[in-house]
């Protein structure tokens, strides 16, 4: 999974993005510092992972892997290439999800592009950018539908109806996540490839002080999420000094600290959950002494399709999987006795992998 870290100069963004991937992309006080994305790959969280190596007395323990990209602030004029635009959108255009960092806060020693604070506005800002640049991209594919549906054929005339219609709908500055779909739509719209339509998760980047307030004490946050909720997208209320200040603490001075605020987890814990949520995915796991693992699939998943994420082969020659749900086997005691307490079943090719499931898979090539 790939996310892009995005947002006006000054928001708070590459902070954020060095403190949940200790990168160390450059922060400092004026726009365009991170030229060239920064890429960060992050260990997703997962207790589960812990307690089978130990169960196993595994020697490798590897998690699933979150990639981040701090991608470069965006200015006004960004789908005219302004700023540097050309390379944002390239580089958004990668992504699977986008992180979009919101600055929610006052401080006069840091410089805002707009000389002021208005969250909702410069979320408007960078959408409208976005829209623009994907009215160009539908434009031209409604051109060339129009062209070739003057021979008759009825499919192409109700793609080129299709384009009309996304493009209507960003005319009215609505992102393209936004329209509602029929199952044939979706389909074409997911070959546009559009930055608009991409899933986002508002990163409302509060003040140290605003810690462990309400968000109906935040009326900076209040204003994000009331613009989220009208078009379906996630909200995650983060002080994004306070995490590059965790991510720089070994971990039992970490894990205090964060007691300390009334905080149960980090902003990454939290962030990769709405990520994970967002994007439909899970997690199986496989055990053993040589190593415990954790591969992320997207949920409704077949035990085939999940075992080719470890090799083509497993799901090419799949047989069967051997599957028993973590907690099961721990609280078992060891994969045999499991087995013999009749709790591992033998699933076939439609079973539908879920989260937490250990799985042995068998297979003949």
């Amino acid at each position: 999974m790939k996310l892009g870290v995005v947002g006006l100069p000054n928001v708070g963004k590459s902070t954020l993005f060095n403190a949940i991937t200790h990168a160390g992309a450059e922060a400092a006080n004026y726009p365009f510092c991170t030229i060239e994305p920064n890429v960060g790959v992050v260990a997703v969280p997962d207790e589960r992972l812990d307690k089978l190596a130990a169960l196993y007395d595994s020697k490798k323990i590897t998690p699933a892997v979150i990639e981040f990209v701090d991608i470069a602030g965006l200015v006004k004029g960004a789908s005219k290439g302004e700023g540097l635009g050309n390379k944002f959108l390239s580089h958004i255009r990668e992504v699977d999800a986008v992180v979009h960092v919101v600055r929610c806060f006052e401080d006069e020693n840091i410089t805002h592009v707009e000389s002021t604070v208005d969250p909702v506005r410069d979320i408007g800002t960078i959408n409208l950018e976005l829209i623009l640049a994907d009215m160009e991209t539908v434009q031209r594919r409604l051109d060339r539908a129009k062209t070739a549906a003057k021979g008759g054929d009825k499919k192409v005339a109700a793609e080129a109806e299709f384009y009309q219609k996304v493009l209507d709908h960003l005319g009215k500055e609505q992102c393209a996540r936004t329209l509602a779909l029929s199952d044939e739509e979706k389909e074409w719209m997911h070959d546009l490839f559009l930055l608009t339509a991409k899933p986002v998760i508002y990163a409302a980047n509060i003040a140290e002080k605003d810690m462990g307030k309400a968000d109906a004490d935040l009326p900076y946050v209040r204003a994000v999420e009331a613009f989220a909720a009208q078009e379906g997208s996630e909200v995650l209320v983060i002080c994004a000094k306070t995490e590059e200040e965790l991510s720089q603490l070994p971990p039992d001075e970490a894990e205090m600290f964060l007691q300390e605020l009334g905080l149960g987890e980090s902003g990454l814990a939290r962030l990769i959950k709405k990520s994970y949520a967002l994007l439909g995915l899970i997690s199986y796991l496989t055990a053993g002494e040589k190593e415990t693992r954790a591969w992320t699939v997207t949920e409704g998943t077949k035990a085939p399709q999940a075992a080719g994420k470890i090799h083509s082969d497993f799901e090419k020659g799949f047989i069967r999987a051997e599957v028993v749900d973590w907690q099961t086997l721990l609280e078992c005691g060891s994969y045999n006795a499991a087995k013999e307490k009749g709790k591992v079943r033998s699933e076939g090719k439609d079973y539908v992998i879920k989260d937490g499931d250990v799985v042995l898979f068998r297979f003949n090539v």
